[in-house]
């Protein structure tokens, strides 16, 4: 093997795609904590130490995961399944990018940010991957927490502490991130069946799934809005949170209707999977821009 494709199979293993979602959310935040721009070195050192954390936590998920990945199509490309790794030397990457990002962000930022990487790292690593997938359909509700901490800490980084602004961006993509997952489950049944993974959608109804998808839809976009009274947004914040959440609500409804009426349901499962992700998109834009125009709304 190539020294190129045995270091791409190593940037494999951190989910690069997870960790540009993650980004997204954390300089938004630092930007709102600040209420301007931060220095850049702290935005610098905080996304390489959240970055590298993420990474972490997403090579010890693949080392975890590795035997049911084998069995699922949708994972037969990463690196332990096509053996680019073996296991022991992604376990041995996890825990080094884990020890470098932890120092990272303790001595680059702030010893409360390094806190929070190591939190970060355990949640998805163990609580997620290790205690909830395999035993509950509710895996990626209580999981998803671990994908929350990075506001925390582009928060912490600014600010020196926790706030709640911080708190209402929080709950917000814990409670956006069943939405997310949740259709794309529906479309991975059977991989998630083979595998004994309950994942919601390969345990129950569509007409269940969708209902659970509209109930967080609706719960996420309230507590976007939350951002208005608490953390003092103005109306560009707001308008934007407001519209996307309408748009992307009204999508997670016409899922639904599709499951309540037994018509097919994969392709708009797809679309709101797709469409949740424009949506966090849009409400950090909205997020990142708020400092900049206009005062507080209320």
């Amino acid at each position: 093997m190539t020294a190129g494709r045995k270091v791409r199979a190593y940037v494999a293993l951190t989910k690069p795609r997870i960790i540009e979602l993650l980004l997204v959310s954390t300089i938004p935040t630092m930007f709102f904590a600040q209420q301007g721009v931060p220095a850049l070195w702290l935005v610098l050192n905080t996304l390489v130490g959240g970055a590298l954390a993420a990474g972490a936590a997403g090579a010890f998920n693949c080392y975890i995961d590795r035997n049911e990945d084998r069995l699922m199509r949708r994972t037969a490309k990463r690196p332990l399944v096509t053996g680019e790794v073996s296991d022991r030397e992604a376990l041995v990457f996890a825990w080094v990018l884990s020890v470098v990002a932890v120092a990272w962000l303790t001595l680059g930022v702030s010893v409360l940010c390094g806190v929070l990487g190591v939190v970060a790292i355990a949640l998805y690593a163990v609580f997620y991957s290790i205690i909830l997938k395999r035993r509950t359909a509710q895996n990626i509700v209580w999981g998803g927490i671990a994908g929350c901490m990075p506001v925390l800490i582009g928060w912490a980084a600014v600010r020196g502490t926790l706030e709640w602004p911080a708190l209402v961006l929080f709950a917000f993509i814990f409670l956006w991130t069943p939405p997310h997952y949740w259709p794309l489950s529906m479309k991975y049944a059977e991989d998630y069946s083979r595998a004994g993974v309950p994942m919601l959608g390969a345990v129950d109804t569509a007409r269940t799934v969708g209902a659970q998808v509209v109930l967080y839809a609706w719960a996420t976009v309230i507590c976007s809005l939350l951002l208005v009274p608490v953390g003092g947004a103005g109306w560009v914040y707001a308008v934007i949170a407001l519209v996307s959440g309408a748009w992307f609500t009204y999508h997670c409804h016409k899922l639904h209707g599709l499951a309540r009426t037994g018509r097919p349901t994969l392709k708009q499962a797809m679309y709101v999977f797709h469409a949740s992700i424009a949506y966090i998109t849009f409400v950090f834009v909205g997020v990142a821009l708020d400092p900049f125009v206009g005062g507080p709304l209320l």
